[in-house]
């Protein structure tokens, strides 16, 4: 469609009726919400897909428009950083950022506080990519914490949604924005105020919205976030208890630093009995005792946190002489609980005796009887029916001895691998590129005068090229590339993306942008008054569908709209233009509205009122705080 039909288009939707396949489409819409509302463990993703099945078997929408969000641009891009950021995670690069991020923080609060950073950060790196790397070190410090992941993951998507606005390449709605813009402001006759929005151009209204918005959140988010208890589960069996020996090998970090200083005290669930150093036993370890090579470290703790001691690098379980030490082999092993039969060939025998790694090539590294730990030194312990057996190795343990009549129950302990150290700088220089390169083709595309290479980059494309090259360098697996994708947030973006599509189609969306506008247009106003109240509509009205649809979609339709609207009036577009890029990329009160608030639903068990409790309000200070800028910047 040529620029000139797009203003046509854009002022003629103003007088459009509403059809019959408009009606359906909202009634979908508020159909979808209802449910969401009502029922607290209603399928989000199964609902939005249901509903945008239902439009296109309807005819509202071709299924091409209804499912084209499985193949669009972003959800693979989402796809793609949930792989990238797993390499991340399975090198310990994020334990590295989540020490240095939220390892000082003692509480939720010094937490969210240092959580701020987010925000500038995210005027450069688009939001998306953020999210997905920052969320599972949140989540890793709430657990160790014995914090509720919904304390901390709404406030991380709202930080880096004020970010994005801070500059034009922050978010992928303002983006939109521009790609619409360019389109437009190609007619020959296009009007002034109708150019891309520059760099920095939006910094004058995204800044200050960004500062309030952070104080908001300090001030508000501890009382307004619920507190998800029962997600506390999640985190693993709290009530077997084991005592591991764990030795402390030449190349250990730790070394030279004392028990405080190492974070050893902090792990829930766990604690240091004593220390062996050859010929002597510090017991009761002190804070300040300090951690030596080949120290042999005796803790008790729960299961989850001795996958945490894995985790550290250089120090390892005492399970035998013939542990693996190298990285490339310790990833190939986890951790594994098995609960002996009263058949198997082991009671009765010694641990030492029972030569568990020839039998089944795994070690045993604690052991746990009838509620109770053991205290005695592993190799002494003698087997009884009924023991949980705490074991490292390898992966096809469980799927081999799932049948073995010497166990009554086999299971594999949830992400207890160790980390691949020796590949964490690999990992993470190829993170920085997808970073460095989603830049610089935000950048590239602002102007003519970048390489037709670069400025025609795709952002999936580079993301897909960087998770094939982690799992070529070893970084992570094939199979743990697969299982980081979350299918159930891409299905519900895809979904929200075709509702937003058959809005746009069947004109439901035009009907309501055009009643609003055409209801500022005949209010008994003064002439002085009416571009205020008309830039207002405009902003209020982006907001609502933004909530109810999705930014991207919200951008495609408002842009072309509001510049007809605005030249209707008499009035510079400017102003109105940049309100719809700033109330599009600013969604707060539900969880469809922006692709970062559908990553932490799941993870942080929010409802969709949840988000209207907390982002309610912010939305409509910012935007009460974003007309009077806006209108007082860009003059009408």
């Amino acid at each position: 469609m040529s620029p000139l039909p797009l203003f046509a288009a854009a002022t003629a939707a103003t007088a459009a009726p509403l059809t019959a396949s408009g009606v359906a489409t909202l009634l979908a819409v508020a159909t979808i919400f209802t449910v969401l509302m009502t029922r607290r463990n209603a399928p989000v993703d199964l609902l939005f897909l249901a509903g945008v099945t239902l439009l296109a078997l309807s005819g509202v929408t071709t299924f091409q428009d209804a499912f084209a969000g499985f193949a669009s641009g972003p959800v693979l891009l989402i796809a793609a950083l949930f792989a990238a950021a797993a390499g991340l995670r399975t090198t310990g690069a994020l334990d590295w950022i989540g020490a240095r991020l939220l390892g000082g923080a003692r509480n939720e609060r010094e937490a969210l506080l240092r959580l701020l950073w987010v925000a500038p950060v995210s005027a450069v790196v688009l939001n998306t990519p953020l999210v997905a790397m920052l969320a599972p070190v949140v989540i890793e410090w709430c657990r160790k914490r014995n914090v509720s992941p919904s304390r901390l993951l709404m406030p991380l998507s709202y930080l880096t949604i004020l970010g994005g606005v801070i500059t034009v390449i922050g978010t992928s709605t303002t983006l939109v924005c521009n790609a619409q813009l360019a389109q437009l402001s190609g007619a020959m006759d296009a009007p002034p105020g109708v150019g891309e929005i520059g760099l920095f151009e939006i910094t004058q209204v995204g800044l200050p919205l960004a500062c309030l918005g952070a104080a908001y959140l300090i001030a508000a988010a501890p009382k307004r976030l619920p507190d998800r208890t029962d997600l506390l589960s999640d985190f693993g069996d709290r009530r077997r208890e084991y005592l591991v020996e764990m030795i402390v090998q030449p190349s250990c970090p730790l070394i030279g630093q004392s028990v405080e200083q190492a974070g050893l005290r902090q792990l829930p669930g766990l604690f240091l009995v004593e220390i062996d150093r050859g010929e002597e036993v510090i017991t009761p370890v002190a804070p300040s005792d300090l951690i030596a090579s080949h120290d042999r470290m005796i803790f008790t703790g729960v299961v989850t946190t001795i996958a945490d001691l894995e985790r550290i690098p250089g120090l390892v379980p005492a399970a035998d002489i013939t542990y693996e030490s190298q990285p490339a082999a310790r990833t190939q092993r986890v951790l594994a609980e098995a609960v002996l039969s009263r058949t198997s060939p082991l009671i009765g025998r010694t641990v030492r005796e029972a030569n568990f790694r020839q039998r089944y090539n795994a070690a045993i590294v604690a052991v746990h009887r009838s509620g109770e730990r053991l205290s005695e030194k592993i190799g002494m312990i003698r087997l009884q029916a009924g023991d949980t057996l705490l074991l490292q190795t390898n992966s096809s343990f469980v799927d081999a001895h799932r049948n073995n009549r010497d166990f009554f129950l086999v299971s594999q302990v949830g992400d207890s691998s160790a980390r691949r150290h020796d590949r964490a700088l690999v990992a993470g220089g190829l993170f920085l590129a997808l970073i460095g390169w989603l830049i610089a083709t935000a950048l590239a595309g602002m102007g003519d005068g970048s390489p037709g290479w670069l400025r025609s980059a795709s952002a999936p494309a580079a993301a897909i090229a960087v998770v094939v090259a982690m799992v070529a360098a070893r970084c992570l697996t094939t199979s743990q590339a697969r299982n980081a994708i979350d299918l159930q947030v891409l299905v519900t973006i895809a979904g929200a993306m075709g509702l937003g599509a058959a809005l746009q189609s069947s004109g439901a969306a035009a009907w309501i942008a055009g009643g609003v506008v055409a209801g500022v247009q005949s209010l008994p106003i003064p002439e002085a008054a009416a571009p205020w109240v008309l830039l207002a509509a405009i902003y209020l009205l982006a907001m609502v569908l933004t909530e109810a649809i999705t930014n991207v979609a919200v951008a495609t339709i408002m842009i072309p709209l509001s510049v007809s609207v605005a030249l209707a009036g008499g009035y510079s577009p400017r102003p109105y233009v940049i309100a719809v890029a700033v109330a599009a990329s600013l969604s707060f009160a539900t969880p469809i509205g922006y692709q970062t608030n559908l990553m932490v639903m799941g993870p942080g068990g929010y409802q969709p009122r949840d988000y209207l409790r907390l982002g309610g309000p912010l939305t409509l200070l910012l935007a009460g705080v974003a007309i009077v800028l806006i209108g007082l910047i860009w003059q009408f």
